[in-house]
């Protein structure tokens, strides 16, 4: 863990000392994403501070019942609102995300204001942080962001400062990056985190409700169509394969969030260690990984496809087209046909 934080820092937080603070996170938010992002807002104005939350693009509508969503401001949609709150202030918070290249444009605007004095502080647990930050709260072994701004208000603020509100924004990004305490990163401090929680408020039947019993029925449709028409299983290479078309999107009427959780049915299927998702986006290609055992997803995606993440859980792109891409997806993923082979007879 690393941890860059001064006394001063916390102090001035503490005494509501910064006149605006900023919150923001990465492109696409998840469930950890806008669960830290909401989270602290939240603790933040229970010890006064004018804080606000700036998403880099819109995010999935099953996330839209979190606490204080309404108070959002979308950078695509309000760029200049977003501009020129970010351009006042004096303290911006980076979380669920180590490069300032996850948050597009505007992390030019911030990289340009901690040149003119506007403090950074890093709140992430992914690998290999571009040190961008002037404070950090950070630790690839935490299970999530969430997990992580909870203890950083635990720490210097107290429990007192997370609120019911906030505290139901963090255990919804602790529950989801963790697949419902399923993946490998859900550690026994993991539950007890999540104990703690739900001691403080958190209401997990209704926060698991809003998000996995929401499904839409194109999105229903969407899954029915995939597991039946486009699942494809690379035997030799104990992979499970998924690629979509602009097309197919626009059949299925997706919209953000409609192919969250996709990638991981592939893994749900007897001897498989490797799960793919490829999606035909319009301006890119994009990729997400998913592996068991001792399969590195993040050095795949970083090898082939400009991309990274986490050991099992990794995300990629590609400025391709979508049947370059998939070709070159298969041809790469032979040279790891071995060691696929070898982790299934483990596991």
């Amino acid at each position: 863990m690393r941890i860059n934080t001064t006394a001063e820092l916390i102090e001035q937080i503490k005494n509501g000392q910064f006149e605006k603070i900023a919150i923001t996170t990465h492109h696409k938010p998840d469930g950890d994403a806008m669960g830290s992002t909401l989270g602290l807002w939240h603790i933040l104005k229970s010890l006064g501070q004018n804080a606000q939350v700036i998403t880099p693009t819109d995010y999935a509508d099953f996330l839209s019942w979190l606490p204080g969503n309404n108070s959002v401001i979308n950078f695509e949609e309000r760029i200049d609102e977003a501009t020129t709150y970010i351009n006042g202030a004096d303290l911006v918070f980076c979380l669920d995300f180590n490069r300032l290249s996850r948050i597009n444009f505007l992390g030019e605007i911030i990289r340009n204001r901690k040149s003119q004095g506007t403090k950074l502080v890093m709140i992430d647990h992914h690998l290999e942080a571009e040190e961008f930050y002037n404070f950090c709260f950070y630790d690839t072994t935490a299970s999530s962001t969430c997990e992580l701004v909870f203890e950083f208000a635990k720490e210097y603020f107290g429990t007192q400062s997370i609120s019911k509100d906030a505290v139901n924004c963090l255990y919804t990004g602790l529950m989801t990056d963790t697949g419902n305490f399923q993946h490998n990163n859900t550690k026994p401090h993991t539950h007890r985190i999540a104990a703690e929680m739900m001691e403080l408020g958190a209401e997990h039947i209704q926060i698991h409700q809003r998000i996995y019993d929401v499904f839409t029925l194109n999105r229903t449709r969407l899954f029915g169509y995939c597991m039946y028409h486009k699942l494809e299983i690379i035997e030799d290479c104990h992979t499970a394969l998924i690629y979509l078309s602009r097309e197919e999107l626009d059949q299925f009427q997706v919209v953000t969030g409609d192919t969250e959780g996709l990638v991981n049915f592939g893994l749900g299927i007897k001897g498989i260690v490797f799960s793919v998702l490829i999606i035909d986006r319009t301006e890119r290609v994009k990729m997400s990984f998913r592996s068991k055992g001792k399969f590195a997803a993040n050095e795949f995606a970083g090898n082939y496809f400009t991309g990274g993440g986490h050991f099992n859980a990794a995300g990629g792109q590609s400025e391709e087209p979508l049947e370059r891409v998939v070709e070159k997806f298969r041809k790469e993923l032979v040279k790891y046909k071995e060691q696929l082979k070898q982790i299934a007879n483990e596991l």
